[in-house]
This record gives structure tokens, C-alpha cells and sequence, in this order.
């Protein structure tokens, strides 16, 4: 108990949150590195995902081949990576945690694209859409839950691990724990992992929020259920909702 006492005392000593190597500019590069990661990662594997769940073919041979990087330890990753031309840089931490996040995403974007309802599937092909258009007005809709779900997973994962780049002397808030580790001060590395903590559940909860936000079969619900609607006024997603 009086371990945590002392980090929380050191957490809320303003001198620790000023100057380069402060929480305040730790924190803006562990939010920074993570970003970039996880936006990286959706480039890659979104696409992948969501056309392979599409076609309904090759999914499972792209999940096994991206699952790899959930068998190699990040730690290794990072150390082989840093064995590269690239050496000791910001992009090394970035490219490791870019292949830590591209496979909860790309597994539920495809997973998500292939528990679309069937029915509702061929619904839409019988009122005459493209490919394009069922993947867009469709399918994906449909998919957002479980998609956004590997999104936020990702993220979360990303958020907590770039906290190994400091074993390199990565940017980030590992820098502030091991930093204290190499002072032996405890107060300081107690701290370090309780920002590291509160950072992970607050990022956890903006993803869970804009899960739940982007939705379009949630927001459909929502505002069918409004007393006030006119019940004349045709809603978006009330065709594949029926359908379904």
C-alpha cells in the first residue's frame, strides 16, 4: 500500500510532468506512436479483410499468415527489426506495433463480413446491386460491430505494448519505468505503470464509446424507438434491417 502511495505522490508532483523526458511529453509520444500504429494497421488490414470476407475465399489462409505475428513475442519483433538498416529509430517501435495490431483486425473484418446474414445478402443481389454496393450498403453496415470490435482490441493491445519500446530506448512511456528501474527508484516506475494503466482504460473506453457511435443498425434502432418520429419517414438501413 505504500508502494502506491509513493507513486501516486510522484505521479502528482508537477516537476515530474515538465521537461523532455516529463510525463507530459512521454505521454505525447506514446499517443503519437500508438496512433500511427494503429492507423497503419487499419490501412493493411481493413482492406484485406473486408474484400477477402467479401469474396468469401482466402480469408483463412491471409488469418493464419497475419496470426503469425500473435505467435512471435513483441519483444522479439522489436529486437530483430532493430537489427534492420533502420536501427535504433521512432519506426522501429511503430513497425512492431503495426504487425502486433494487424491481426485482431483483420480477423474480425473478415470474420465480421462472413456472419453477415445470407438472407439479407441475397435480398440486396435480387434488388440489382453491384458487388460494390452490397460490400458498402450492406454488408458493411452490418459487419460494423464486429469490425469496430477489432479495431478497439487493437488499439488497446497497441497502446499497452508500445510501452516495450523503452527496452530499446524507444519513445513512450516505458522510458519513465525503466528510467526508475535503472535509478532504483520505485516511486517513480509505480508511477510510470499506473499512467501506463489509467492511459490503456481511458483509450478502452473512447474505442468502447465510438464502437457503440458508429453503428449505423444501432443508431437505426434508436431512432425507430423515438416517440416523436414520424412514422411516415422512411429511415436509412430500415431495407437491410427487414431484410435481416
Amino acid at each position: 500500500m505504500n508502494g502506491l502511495l509513493d507513486g501516486l505522490s510522484w505521479l502528482f508532483d508537477g516537476e515530474n510532468w515538465s521537461g523532455p523526458a516529463g510525463v507530459g511529453t512521454r505521454l505525447v509520444e506514446h499517443v503519437w506512436i500508438s496512433g500511427v500504429a494503429v492507423l497503419i494497421a487499419c490501412a493493411i488490414a481493413l482492406p484485406i479483410g473486408l474484400w477477402l470476407g467479401h469474396l468469401g475465399r482466402g480469408g483463412t489462409l491471409a488469418i493464419n499468415i497475419s496470426n503469425i505475428g500473435r505467435a512471435v513475442p513483441t519483444f522479439a519483433i522489436l529486437a530483430l527489426i532493430y537489427l534492420t538498416p533502420l536501427g535504433l529509430s521512432v519506426w522501429t517501435t511503430i513497425i512492431s506495433l503495426v504487425l502486433f495490431g494487424i491481426p485482431p483486425i483483420l480477423t474480425n473484418a473478415y470474420v465480421g463480413m462472413r456472419e453477415v446474414d445470407r438472407d439479407a445478402v441475397e435480398a440486396a443481389r435480387g434488388m440489382g446491386m453491384s458487388g460494390g454496393q452490397l460490400l458498402r450498403g450492406v454488408e458493411l453496415p452490418l459487419a460494423i460491430p464486429l469490425v469496430m470490435g477489432g479495431i478497439r482490441l487493437a488499439t488497446v493491445q497497441i497502446v499497452a505494448t508500445a510501452t516495450l519500446a523503452a527496452v530499446i530506448s524507444g519513445p513512450g512511456l516505458g522510458r519513465i519505468i525503466t528510467s526508475g528501474f535503472g535509478r532504483q527508484d520505485t516511486p517513480q516506475v509505480i508511477g510510470g505503470a499506473i499512467i501506463v494503466g489509467l492511459l490503456a482504460l481511458v483509450i478502452e473506453g473512447l474505442m468502447a464509446w465510438l464502437q457503440r457511435a458508429v453503428d449505423p443498425m444501432r443508431r437505426a434502432r434508436r431512432r425507430r424507438a423515438r416517440p416523436d418520429r414520424d412514422p411516415g419517414m422512411p429511415l436509412i438501413g430500415d431495407e437491410v434491417v427487414s431484410g435481416a
